[in-house]
Order: structure tokens, then sequence, then C-alpha cells
């Protein structure tokens, strides 16, 4: 497949220039290390990660394949990402078979899509029974997430306006519709939204500490969900004729019985 064939101005992910900001870096450490813990224990042969390449999400996995994708391919003009891109494609229409990936990572690309359903289907429409999908996303209810939804009102965005923040619970529904069961979850940066890397540092206690008292107000969060296929069970004619003739069958020991009773009877 042409990697060029795709005709995309700009990327739907615009996060890539924020996380050279010391907020972006702090966001992009935390992410970096959850990733490695959780992928590194997934085993198969297909992975792919989807959109944000300044992050190696499958950079602790072993699998024997694994590929990078964006909207777009980077050039000389483009800052280098941290894993190679190999493809460029719409997020919404993925180019891979039905049932040919073992794990897809997808950081931060839910919520700045502009299909995010969309996005899911596919996602589980390129998964094998069983294969695995890993989101990463900003979290509304926290800090971080005012300050966006405030960022709206005065036009001081703290992240890029494009992005709409997506709740656990949302995601949590979507994955149950397509039959995905979330396995593991993870929140983390606690820290106040700042512009400085000294006062991020400054907050640097507030991890422990909110990891434990208010683990579900960090502005991050990382979702990770298995794709289940429900059994299948094959009933039909043969079968339930099967079934009909022995509920009204004599039972074995019956028969012999009453072949006693007539010999009995007949010697009697």
């Amino acid at each position: 497949m042409d990697i060029n064939q795709y005709s995309v101005e700009k990327p739907i992910i615009s996060l890539g220039a924020w996380f050279d900001t010391p907020a972006g870096a702090y966001i992009q450490a935390w992410e970096q290390a959850r990733l490695n813990e959780l992928t590194a224990d997934i085993f198969g042969y297909n992975a792919v990660q989807i959109g944000l390449p300044q992050i190696d999400g499958l950079a602790a996995n072993r699998m024997p394949n694994k590929w990078q994708t964006d909207v777009i391919v980077p050039t000389a003009h483009n800052a280098e990402p941290k894993q190679a891109v190999v493809l460029a494609h719409d997020f919404a229409e993925l180019p891979f078979a039905s049932q040919s990936l073992d794990l897809v990572v997808l950081p931060h690309v839910l919520e700045f899509a502009t299909e995010p359903h969309q996005v899911l289907r596919e996602v589980e429409r390129v998964l094998i029974p069983e294969g695995q999908v890993i989101i990463c996303g900003f979290n509304p209810v926290s800090m971080w997430g005012v300050r966006q939804a405030a960022g709206r009102l005065t036009g001081a965005h703290f992240l890029p306006m494009n992005g709409e923040f997506i709740s656990v619970p949302r995601l949590k529904d979507w994955l149950k519709l397509l039959n995905m069961e979330v396995n593991r979850g993870n929140f983390g940066c606690y820290a106040p939204p700042c512009t400085t890397a000294r006062w991020l540092q400054r907050f640097a206690f507030l991890e422990k500490a909110g990891d434990r008292w208010w683990p579900y107000l960090g502005a991050l969060y990382i979702v990770q969900a298995i794709k289940r296929v429900k059994g299948m069970r094959l009933i039909g004619p043969v079968w339930q004729n099967k079934i009909s003739r022995v509920r009204v069958g004599v039972p074995a020991t019956n028969k012999m019985k009453n072949q006693f009773d007539v010999k009995t009877k007949q010697h009697g």
C-alpha cells in the first residue's frame, strides 16, 4: 500500500508540539512508563500504535511485528517522532484486515478524532478474538479537565482547543457496546496544570498522595480492554430429535424390570 495515497493536510492528533512544553514532558513521561508496564506482557504477532508517534507505546512489547501509523508521514519539516511512521491513513478507516491484530494502542486518538465511535468500531473489527486495545486519554474529572473547560470560555487554552475529553464511564459504555471488556486501568498525573517544570516538580509529592486518596482525579487515564467473542451453540433438527428421544425413552433399568415381571407371571 502506498503510504502517500492519503491526502491529509494536518494530523488529527495535535499534541505533538505541546509535548515539547514542560507540562507535555510531564504527561509523556507518565504515559510512557505505564504503557511499558501494560504492553510488556501482551503476546501475539501483530501490534499497531495509531497516532501520536511522539510516544512509543510499543517499546516494551515483544511481538515480532510492530508498526506505527498516523494521518501523515513525517517529512523533514515535521518533528522527528520516536517511532517511524510506516503508514498514513484515516483513523476512521483502518487499512488492516478484519481480525488481524493482537494489540492496538490509541494514545489520545479518540478525544482528538472527528468520529471517535467509528474509530473504536474499526479497532474492534481488526482485533482478533481476545485481542487487546489500550487507550490513553485526559480525564475531564480533574484539575486539568477543569482548566481546559475554562479555557474554552476565556480563550486561554491549556491544551489544543480541538480536543474533547472523554470520561472513563463514558468510554466503558462505548467499549461494552462493542463486546470489549475492560481489564485494567490506571489514573495518574495529580499535579495541577502548571506551565513550568519548576512548579510541576514542587507538586511531585501529590503523585503518591493522589494515587492513594483521590485516584479518580488524575489528569490522565489508561484503559486496557479485551475483545470478547461470545460462544456459539449448534442447534439443529437432528440434535433436537436426539434430545427428544432421550427424554421420552424408557430407561434401561425400567425395561429390565418390566421383562422380569413378565417372566415371573408366566412361571408363576
